[in-house]
């Protein structure tokens, strides 16, 4: 049996556990002998995938796995979220993560240049649209991609209507409230 109908007839057994726990299946990997079923949340949810929810995921994809025997031989599997900064390796994977910064490296060494980093702007089934730092847009095909991932801020993003520690104003007797200017004057 061909790699690829191993990971077609994965797909086919975890996608409804997937959807019954209102999951969506990111990606189906064998590598060796190990095989990787990635889930995450549906595009647009409030949150992450959780442990609660991945623990779940394992425990039933193991069993139909087992009932069914998909894979010829031994294998493990392993049942995991894409994480904060996730690999992008199939035109629907950048079509999802449109409006986030990625970064591209090329497949030919003597690209100039070689690793693109920017905002995807649009995606489809044959390029990645990326708006640069410079402000000028890059079209690359997903087959010149080597490798491509998400990129995460890390640190904390300033808080909406929050004022900066240095333009505070420290609150004074002439700034207070007037009526506690007339409890403190009896």
């Amino acid at each position: 049996m061909s790699a690829s109908t191993e990971i077609d007839r994965v797909h086919a057994l975890v996608a409804p556990i997937a959807a019954d726990l209102q999951l969506d299946v990111y990606d189906i990997e064998r590598r060796g002998a190990t095989v990787r079923v990635t889930l995450d949340t549906p595009p647009g949810s409030d949150g992450g995938i959780t442990l609660d929810s991945l623990s779940l995921a394992t425990r039933l994809i193991s069993r139909e796995l087992d009932h069914d025997d998909p894979i010829a031989g031994h294998y493990t599997l392993e049942v995991t979220s894409p994480g904060l900064e996730r690999q992008l390796r199939t035109p629907a994977h950048f079509q999802r993560e449109v409006g986030k910064t990625i970064t591209i490296r090329l497949r030919d060494p003597h690209a100039d240049p070689r690793r693109v980093q920017g905002a995807l702007t649009a995606a489809d089934e044959r390029t990645a649209t990326l708006l640069l730092d410079d402000g000028t847009e890059r079209v690359v095909s997903i087959d010149d991609v080597d490798k491509a991932r998400t990129v995460f801020e890390w640190g904390p993003k300033p808080k909406p209507g929050k004022q900066s520690a240095g333009s505070k104003k420290k609150k004074t007797a002439s700034n207070q409230d007037p009526s506690k200017k007339e409890k403190q004057a009896s």
